[in-house]
Formats: C-alpha cells, sequence, structure tokens
C-alpha cells in the first residue's frame, strides 16, 4: 500500500470511528422504551403493559438498575391512587413517561443515578448503563397475587395486579438476553424501591452473573418483625402480616417462599425483615448498604398510620408526626443490631426538610452530612460501597447539629420548599 492509499484507508478509519463516537454520544442521553409482552406475566396493576426504560452506552459493561418509588395499597381507594402513600401510577406506565415532567420520573431527574448529567448531584453511575425499573403494582416490586377490591365502590369491583416480583424478575431475564454481562453492578432504589431492591437482589445477582455487585437500598427498611410479635414489640408487625396475605408473600409462589427455599441461608419466612442481613449472608463478596432518615416522616405514616387509630386521629400533625416517629426509632435500633454481616452496613443521618427527611438520594445528596462523623453527603456511602476500598461503612448520626454548616446542606435546606 502506498502513502496516499494509506492516509485514504487512515481517513476512512477515523471517520467511522468519529461517526460511530457521535452516534453513540447521541445515544447517550436517549430513552428507550421497553414493554415486556403478556407471556412473561408482566403487567401493571390495572392489567396494561408493563414498561420499563433504559439508557445504555457501548463504552462499558456497568450497569446501575434503579427501582422506582411510591406508594402501596391494598384497598381499592389506594390502589386507586391520588396521595402520598396510595398506589404510584395507578393508570400504568405510558410510552412517554421518561419524557413527560409530570410523571415522578421527571425526566430522570427525580435522582441523580437516573440522570446522564444531573443538575445538582454527580455520581460515578452516571456514565454506566441504566436501567428505570418503574413501579405501578402497588406492592413495593414485591407481589405475586390478582385481587379483586370492592371496599370503598361494591358496584364496581377492580380487578388489580399485584405483580411486581414478576414484573422484576422479567426485566432481569430482559437485561440478560439484551445487555453485556456486567463488569459491576448497582441495584438501588428509593421508597418502595428500596424495599424492591433488597428483596429481589438475589434474583438480579443469579439472573445477570455480574462479575461484582453492590445495593444501596434508600429508605425502604425491611425492619426486624417476627410474625408472631406484639405491636408493643414490633410496630410494623400488622404491615407486615397484612402485606403477606395480600400481596401473595407468603403463597407457593410468593417471593418470600421461593427466596427462602432457593436460599435458606437468606433468613427466616417467619420475618421479613431478616433478608436485611440474609442478602449479606449469601453473597458474602458483595457490598450491601441501607440509608435512611431517622426523622422519616413519609415511609414511617405508610407504616403505622392506617394501623394506629390514635396517630390517625391524633388532633395535630405535630402531635401525628411525634408518635409516628416514637414507633419508627423504636424499630432502627433492632435492625442496625440485626446487621451483623462485614459486608453490610448503612448510611442513617437525622434528617432534612426535602419530602419530610424521606429518601436520602432524591433530588440531591445535599442535606444528608453526618458531620460528627466527617461525611459530607451520602454520596461517600455510595463510593465507599462501589469502589470496595476496606469495610463497608457503618454511620448513624448521632449528635445532630443544630445549625447546618455545610454549604451542600444550606442549599438542600433552601431548595425543600421549591419541591412539590
Amino acid at each position: 500500500m502506498n502513502m496516499k492509499s494509506l492516509m485514504v484507508a487512515t481517513a476512512k478509519a477515523v471517520g467511522a470511528t468519529l461517526l460511530t463516537s457521535l452516534a453513540a454520544h447521541a445515544a447517550y442521553f436517549k430513552w428507550e422504551m421497553v414493554e415486556l409482552p403478556a407471556s412473561t406475566g408482566a403487567t401493571c396493576g390495572n392489567g396494561t403493559p408493563y414498561r420499563f426504560f433504559v439508557n445504555r452506552t457501548p463504552l462499558t459493561s456497568k450497569t446501575v438498575v434503579m427501582f422506582e418509588g411510591g406508594g402501596a395499597c391494598w384497598d381499592q381507594a389506594a390502589c386507586k391512587g391520588g396521595s402520598l402513600l396510595n398506589a404510584v401510577n395507578p393508570d400504568g406506565i405510558p410510552t412517554n413517561y421518561m419524557s413527560d415532567w409530570n410523571r415522578q420520573a421527571h425526566l430522570g431527574l427525580v435522582t441523580p443515578f437516573t440522570a446522564r448529567l444531573h443538575p445538582l448531584q454527580a455520581v460515578q453511575t452516571q456514565s454506566w448503563n441504566i436501567v428505570y425499573l418503574t413501579y405501578c403494582t402497588g406492592d413495593v416490586h414485591t407481589g405475586n397475587k390478582v385481587n379483586v377490591y370492592n371496599n370503598t365502590d361494591p358496584a364496581n369491583p377492580m380487578t388489580y395486579y399485584h405483580r411486581g416480583a414478576i414484573n422484576a424478575q422479567a426485566v432481569a431475564n430482559w437485561m440478560a438476553k439484551n445487555l453485556p454481562q456486567p463488569d459491576h453492578l448497582l441495584l438501588t432504589g428509593f421508597s418502595a424501591g428500596g424495599v424492591g431492591s433488597t428483596a429481589n437482589y438475589a434474583s438480579f445477582r443469579t439472573t445477570l452473573k455480574p462479575k461484582k455487585m453492590a445495593l444501596a437500598a434508600d429508605s425502604g427498611p425491611l425492619f426486624d418483625v417476627p410474625r408472631t410479635a406484639t405491636p408493643e414489640q414490633a410496630p410494623s408487625v400488622l404491615l407486615h402480616n397484612k402485606i403477606r396475605e395480600v400481596w401473595g408473600l407468603d403463597g407457593p409462589d410468593g417471593l418470600v417462599t421461593q427466596l427462602i427455599t432457593k436460599y435458606p441461608g437468606a433468613g427466616d419466612a417467619n420475618n421479613m425483615g431478616s433478608i436485611t442481613a440474609g442478602v449479606g449472608k449469601i453473597f458474602p463478596n458483595d457490598r450491601i448498604g441501607y440509608t435512611m432518615f431517622q426523622e422519616d416522616t413519609n415511609f414511617s405514616a405508610f407504616s403505622y398510620q392506617k394501623f394506629y387509630p390514635d396517630i390517625a386521629n391524633a388532633a395535630t400533625n405535630e402531635e401525628r408526626l411525634k408518635m409516628l416517629n416514637v414507633k419508627w426509632r423504636q424499630e432502627i435500633t433492632p435492625w442496625i443490631a440485626s446487621m451483623t454481616p462485614a459486608n453490610v452496613g448503612y448510611y442513617i443521618p437525622n434528617k432534612r426538610d426535602i419530602n419530610g427527611s424521606h429518601c436520602t438520594t432524591i433530588v440531591t445528596f445535599g442535606g444528608t452530612s453526618i458531620v460528627e462523623k466527617k461525611l459530607n453527603h451520602v454520596g461517600e456511602f455510595i463510593d465507599n460501597l462501589l469502589d470496595g476500598k476496606g469495610p463497608v461503612m457503618r454511620a448513624y448520626e448521632t449528635k445532630p447539629t443544630t445549625q447546618r454548616v455545610l454549604l451542600s446542606d444550606m442549599f438542600a435546606d433552601w431548595l425543600a420548599p421549591l419541591i412539590p
């Protein structure tokens, strides 16, 4: 080959590489909608097709899966949605979910994990493949049961598909066929998604077989609650025993039954909270992390308000919040004590104003510092989980500062009233 031919060939190769790079860059910000076929069993609560969204990159096999949050339901009124604690997306998942600002994902900006360029926060997974696992089944991504609800409108009964666990497994199966085997996989989720990412961790681990994997479950704690506990011993027992039945968790095809059958070391079927430590026990080389606020007013309301009339009928909102927090803090202590495996950690600051101190990883990591531990925000906990250096972090704020000392915290406080 002469010099001229070599130059032409080189120019063509460079041009092709440049075009490929530009095409990949354009797709880097694009969400791909995936609709699972009915044959998978996947569906939203109202029977419409289940859809989730993928943002791919050819530059890495590393992948983050975000389990979407929202409320939950076990009666007709709550399954129709309409309030903070009720089922989210009762009308299903439209094809334009990720481009409709009025939807919970807010173009992927609801959390820094699902935005390539987030205006408020950077996190290392923003350059990874991103899977946004939507939530539309009212069962914190764990159910496998069809119910008919008619308690508020007997003349028009509602058939509702609690198929969260089926949807999650179908997503994992799709990923195994359509995305590269992950060099590193992070499962995360906020609120209901925090529960879902924990409960479905084993199925994603075994289906996708990543070389490395971590869990960052945000504000969806599965407290240490034996089935036979009294409400005085474990206030969440009324919630746990309710959802066991209505979402089919204990049924022959239920998530609890299948998980404990496959992984006896994962915990005790009579204590759903045992999976908190169980994930670390059955996957000792993974890094498992839980984060939430000590003064979470939303998940605590979901856990107790419908089950304790004194809370539901409190004379003032201030009194209601106080009673919620007493029960909430009671359950935090044994939950942390149960995290005995060395690869299980936690990050639990006291409070921030955003979303009633619910979820440490939505919108921004600001407002989540633990000053006494010299930790600026929950992002340091996430990096500890992902980087794999040293012990898994365990940080609990015991001396909340009376005034903010970090600019990121001050900014989060300023931002809070602007967030609906």
